[in-house]
């Protein structure tokens, strides 16, 4: 089929190209296609038929263009041969004709998007009065619900407490009322005979359109990430929509602009079994949203306790049908909590959770705040510097840090004290939901369970986390964090190997804390009712903490390590010395043509790649004495240059979306950022996966006459 387009433009220029190069590289303007050549396998995705050939093209108008010198040669067409081509043309007609028939008469749709910013011009029916006002009314229905998701109005706003059988308007109905009162002609033609009590909008309906509103917003951002090309898989934890578990996907990739931009596109049903789930999002991110995994080069999930191991399960079946979608860490989340989520330990999953409530609790309270600041200068009075830094830590979201587990045990005591200090409080300064938490999570923290699940993970991950701190920070330092993984895992090993010896130690600063606090060392009382009438039972805590708790996160540190930074991960991230100020470093001695092999599908020219590093190398090392080296991909990448070298270029978009990358400006990351300010404003049963995309997507330009035409041709019968 290439060979045939490319005969068919005249192209004499591209006939040594192979299909897959020309397939990859060149792309051919929809006006050169016949209607009944397109089709739409959906009403938001225009496609091609699979025996689409080009016919369009006027070959003669150049012979009389006095500037079409400047244009790309066309083989001259002799007079027989415009003869022959016309006569194909007429031969054609009838098969076209028959053709749009039968498509009219199964509805499929046969009109041309724009691309490459031509129109086809068709002539259009003139529509009837009746159809006129039908589209007009359903604009006005369209914009409310524009309004309301960008506004995040949830659609019913009834009030429970009237009696029953007394008619109330939800949010919906109420905007449209207020919209006829302001003057909405359409509106009030539409409903003036309509009783008072009755629904002008049924939920039906309301929720075909907003499925509408949807797609046709997602697919402004997709339409963005297709013509890219390349792009990164990212999740968030896993959300409360309106009482079902949901899991929020985001998109990474680089724009027209070079910008690397994370932008959110959907929520996806969250289920039980790994294996459906994996298949539930192949099908959603490739069937329903029209990405084409083939281009997929990355994949992150960001998941709560608990829910590790099935994303893991959606991220092995990815990697067996598309191995270049590497998996990876996602730059926003450190490594050491990411790992620590991903125990599976009961233990470690009900630690987190208290901390979290901890961290949530004195947030919620500037008063409490100030209790804690008083407790902690009193306590580290002798060491002032560290307890101003501990303040200053605990004003900030510490729960996500990379020594989040050193920070909780310096201010265990602070937090103990601090909350039973709010218990024994005989004044009124305190409400009952404070005074509530703070029993219950002071009761949590002195439970010796928690105590020494904290003490061995700070010392367990403590072998990683100058490892993942370099991982969140400048270019260099992930390039050089790929070379130290080895290190880290040897001394990993090195643990495993004498845990008995490290657990002793770990155990004994439990211990140490446990007796600071005044509390019991005991074993955990499940465990206790468990082995009662077992007279032979002789297990003492620390051999239980060695068996249940150390062993396994030991061993399940050292296997997420090898398991997420691949063979296939950490050639991609030594890549990274193509970056000017890692190649200074290195003194211009690097061999990136190695480790790009992986990419060399992905490059314009893979033939010429040597010589192009060359000369990237070159550049920089005879470089201007006022010229700095670039130190990131972003700044790479808008060098004015950049075009000249075409293989560095795609190398660097490829990388830059690696989800292991931090997006260096922080106004293309507001996607996750929107998401986290949603789900905190928006009440639990209020959360609508409709109205969230159009509420975190509220700058993205809507098509009202696209979307009215899509609610006619889905529901014609409406």
């Amino acid at each position: 089929r290439c060979q045939r387009w490319v005969e068919n433009c005249r192209r004499a220029d591209l006939e040594d190209k192979t299909p897959d190069q020309l397939n990859k590289h060149y792309r051919l303007c929809a006006k050169h296609f016949e209607t009944s050549m397109i089709c739409k396998s959906s009403p938001y995705r225009t496609v091609l038929r699979d025996n689409a050939v080009p016919t369009i093209f006027d070959l003669t108008s150049h012979l009389n263009n006095p500037h079409s010198r400047h244009r790309k040669r066309i083989k001259e067409l002799s007079e027989d041969e415009i003869r022959t081509l016309k006569q194909q043309k007429i031969d054609e007609a009838f098969e076209r004709e028959r053709a749009t028939q039968e498509l009219n008469e199964s509805n499929e749709q046969n009109t041309i998007s724009e691309q490459g910013g031509e129109e086809q011009e068709e002539e259009a029916v003139p529509l009837t009065l009746e159809e006129r006002e039908n589209k007009d009314y359903l604009k006005s229905l369209f914009e409310i619900l524009i309004l309301m998701g960008k506004q995040n109005i949830p659609l019913d706003g009834r009030n429970d407490e009237f009696p029953e059988g007394v008619f109330t308007s939800d949010n919906f109905q109420a905007l449209l009322e207020y919209r006829i009162n302001a003057g909405d002609e359409i509106l009030r033609k539409r409903f003036e005979m309509t009783a008072v009590n009755l629904e002008y909008c049924p939920k039906t309906q309301q929720k075909q359109m907003l499925e509408i509103c949807e797609n046709c917003i997602r697919e402004e951002t997709l339409r963005e990430v297709r013509d890219s090309h390349f792009f990164s898989i990212v999740t968030d934890e896993v959300v409360d929509i309106a009482g079902e578990e949901h899991l929020p996907v985001l998109v990474r990739f680089v724009d027209d602009s070079h910008n690397l931009r994370e932008e959110f596109i959907g929520f996806l049903p969250f289920e039980a079994d790994p294996e459906i789930l994996a298949v539930k999002f192949h099908t959603t991110v490739t069937e329903k949203w029209g990405l084409n995994m083939e281009y997929c080069r990355g994949q992150a999930y960001i998941v709560s306790s608990g829910f590790a191991s099935k994303m893991k399960v959606v991220a092995t079946r990815l990697l067996e049908k598309y191995p270049q979608a590497v998996y990876t860490l996602c730059s926003s989340c450190a490594l050491n909590v990411w790992l620590a989520k991903s125990i599976p330990v009961v233990g470690v999953s009900i630690a987190l959770g208290t901390i979290e409530e901890v961290c949530c609790l004195f947030h919620q309270s500037p008063q409490l705040l100030v209790e804690l600041d008083n407790t902690i200068s009193v306590l580290f009075q002798n060491n002032e510097e560290k307890g101003n830094k501990l303040k200053e830590i605990c004003r900030s979201q510490w729960t996500g840090r990379h020594d989040t587990f050193e920070v909780l045990v310096d201010l265990m005591q602070a937090l103990v004290l601090c909350l039973d200090a709010v218990l024994n409080d005989a004044s009124v300064r305190w409400n009952n939901f404070i005074s509530g938490r703070a029993f219950v999570l002071s009761s949590a923290l002195t439970d010796f369970d928690f105590i020494v699940t904290i003490v061995i993970l700070k010392n367990a991950l403590s072998f990683t986390r100058a490892f993942g701190k370099n991982l969140q920070g400048q270019t260099s330092d992930v390039f050089f964090a790929a070379s130290s993984l080895t290190a880290v895992l040897h001394s990993l090993n090195e643990v495993m190997e004498n845990i008995e010896v490290y657990h002793e130690f770990w155990f004994e600063e439990a211990t140490n804390l446990a007796a600071k606090l005044d509390v019991e060392i005991k074993l955990p009382g499940k465990f206790r009712r468990a082995q009662q009438g077992n007279l032979d039972s002789q297990v003492t805590s620390e051999n239980y903490y060695k068996e249940v708790l150390s062993v396994p996160t030991v061993e399940h540190i050292i296997q997420e390590l090898k398991d997420i930074f691949s063979e296939q991960h950490l050639k991609a991230l030594k890549c990274l010395s193509l970056v000017p100020s890692v190649m200074g470093q290195l003194k211009f001695n690097t061999s990136e043509e190695h480790h790009a092999d992986m990419y060399k599908n992905d490059l314009p020219n893979p033939d010429t790649l040597s010589a192009e590093l060359h000369c990237w190398r070159i550049k920089w090392k005879h470089r201007g004495k006022d010229i700095e080296l670039p130190t990131t991909i972003y700044e790479a990448l808008h060098l004015p240059d950049i075009r000249f070298f075409p293989n560095v270029y795609a190398l660097l978009k490829v990388l830059c979306i690696l989800p292991v990358m931090k997006v260096e400006n922080e106004k293309y990351e507001i996607g996750r950022k929107r998401l986290k300010a949603y789900l905190k404003n928006t009440l639990t049963q209020q959360r609508s996966s409709n109205l969230a995309l159009l509420n975190i997507n509220f700058d993205i330009k809507h098509d009202l006459d696209l979307m009215v035409d899509t609610y006619i041709k889905l529901y014609p019968v409406k």
